[in-house]
């Protein structure tokens, strides 16, 4: 069934017949959606857990014509109304390989993520339309975003912050009042999914090797971040310190009049934001741009260390928000009233001249090694779910700063091997494997094996030393998530130093 009809909320939606794939919070955000658009709606989810029984009782309430949750229900397309589905849409973490959503592309129906619905119901008369700026990368996405934000609202704008972020994009569509603008961070999961979006900016922050398990190749991942720049009409923002980022500009099909501006950390080329002196200046969105820059904001401002990486996120933010035609003050005044938050290079401790890093947000080499980088003498933890990539690059680049390494986590072994061959010199302590074994709680394994990483990197730091915990690695193995490891570093430093970190 062609859907190209289906543009605005005000669209014939009625009696489509839809599955949607996963319960989580976007998928419950699509449900509620379609069944609010008077779509037929089956939901499906792997997960039979009480949080999804309680979300299955309130769409069956709104009106979902089923509800279907196991394993059992995850293999094959079910019936809506006891035909084919019209159209699935499916929650970021769904992999398109996975049994039912081949079945639905071998019988040629769409595919959606919840932000490619959410393109097609944004236009609803009556309702405030904002305009999107949408951001991916490998790292420093949810960085990045929270800035944009921060800098729309000092500019006086409705601005939300959404995506992969937080805030399902539905949500956001929907809110009563409405929105000037939505800062939409997305993940190549997301962007795998999504076909018709137009931004009115785009960018990409740095591509690495991720998620190559999920894509089946970093070639694919590569080409699903790729996707964000397609249709955008202002500005498609790049890395042009990547030149593989700057490649997928020139590749792909923007609005006609959209402009290719690059952002640096080092002093920016003609229609580009960096750095000088310190300064972050605007040479793109400027009259002469050619003869000068305008500054928008003092490094230091916005934090008291500022590693590469912060001020090449702050670069794109700023960028982003030019693109919408945000004036100088307000870029100055949004980066320097922005808060990154806890679990990304957050300082937890500082005594007898060790600081303790806790940047548990690090889940994969490249965010790991923008930490590592920010540091002379490291004892480092490090470990955790690997996702399938590799490390070598990683610890040849940073081997010299390495005073020690512990491992925490399960899945060590292309870890143990890169150190092994590019830091045969630097120590290496193991902490005991102890697996999650409580996915209700979380494991109080994880806790323990933290205390005991913590304690082993108390007895190797001396001062000058940075202890950090940027793992490299997923946390899923022995935490329930990021936060929770990061947690637990906090928690076993406080218990360390005899007093209460939070």
């Amino acid at each position: 069934m062609n859907l190209d009809h289906l543009t605005s909320w005000d669209a014939d939606w009625k009696g489509l017949r839809v599955v949607v794939a996963g319960l989580g919070l976007s998928g419950f955000s699509a449900a509620d959606t379609l069944i609010e658009l008077g779509a037929h709606v089956v939901v499906i989810d792997g997960a039979d857990t009480e949080v999804n029984r309680s979300r299955a009782d309130t769409l069956k309430i709104v009106g979902a014509t089923d509800v279907l949750l196991g394993a059992a229900h995850t293999d094959a397309l079910p019936p809506v109304n006891g035909e084919a589905p019209q159209l699935v849409v499916a929650s970021p973490g769904w992999n398109p390989r996975q049994p039912m959503l081949a079945a639905a592309a071998e019988a040629g129906i769409e595919i959606w993520g919840d932000v490619e619905l959410a393109w097609r119901v944004r236009v609803k008369e009556g309702r405030k339309l904002a305009e999107w700026v949408v951001i991916t990368g490998t790292n420093g996405k949810t960085t990045t975003v929270g800035m944009t934000e921060s800098i729309f609202r000092a500019a006086g704008l409705r601005a939300i912050a959404a995506g992969n972020v937080g805030t399902p994009i539905l949500d956001a569509i929907r809110d009563p009042e409405g929105f000037d603008v939505i800062a939409l961070e997305l993940s190549s999961f997301q962007l795998h999914f999504t076909h018709t979006m137009s931004p009115m900016a785009s960018v990409v922050l740095n591509i690495a090797e991720d998620h190559v398990d999920w894509h089946g190749g970093f070639e694919n991942y590569k080409a699903d971040k790729a996707k964000i720049y397609e249709r955008t009409r202002v500005a498609a923002i790049y890395n042009a310190d990547e030149r593989v980022i700057e490649a997928m500009v020139e590749n792909a099909d923007v609005i006609e009049g959209c402009r290719a501006v690059g952002f640096t950390t080092g002093v920016p080329g003609l229609s580009m934001v960096g750095v000088v002196e310190n300064l972050l200046v605007d040479r793109a969105f400027i009259e002469d741009r050619r003869n000068s820059a305008t500054e928008l904001v003092a490094l230091d401002a916005i934090a008291e260390v500022v590693p590469r990486h912060t001020a090449a996120n702050a670069a794109a933010a700023a960028a982003l928000a030019r693109a919408y035609g945000v004036e100088p003050a307000a870029v100055a005044l949004g980066l320097s009233n922005f808060d990154a938050g806890d679990h990304r290079i957050q300082a937890v401790a500082r005594r007898d001249d060790i600081l303790w890093i806790n940047d548990s947000k690090a889940t994969n080499p490249h965010a790991a090694s923008a930490s590592l980088g920010a540091f002379g003498s490291v004892v480092w933890i490090a470990g955790g779910l690997s996702k399938g990539v590799d490390y070598n690059e990683l610890v040849s680049a940073h081997a010299k700063r390495l005073k020690a390494v512990v491992v925490i986590g399960t899945d060590t072994a292309k870890l143990i091997e890169a150190l092994e061959r590019h830091a045969p010199q630097v120590p290496v302590f193991m902490t005991a494997v102890r697996e999650t074994v409580d996915e209700t709680t979380g494991s109080a394994h994880g806790w323990a094996v933290m205390a005991e990483a913590v304690n082993h990197a108390a007895a190797i730091a001396t001062a000058g030393d940075t202890v950090l915990m940027a793992p490299a690695a997923a946390s899923m193995d022995q935490f329930s998530s990021y936060a929770q490891r990061g947690n637990a570093f906090i928690d076993a430093v406080g218990a360390l130093m005899g007093e209460d970190t939070k």
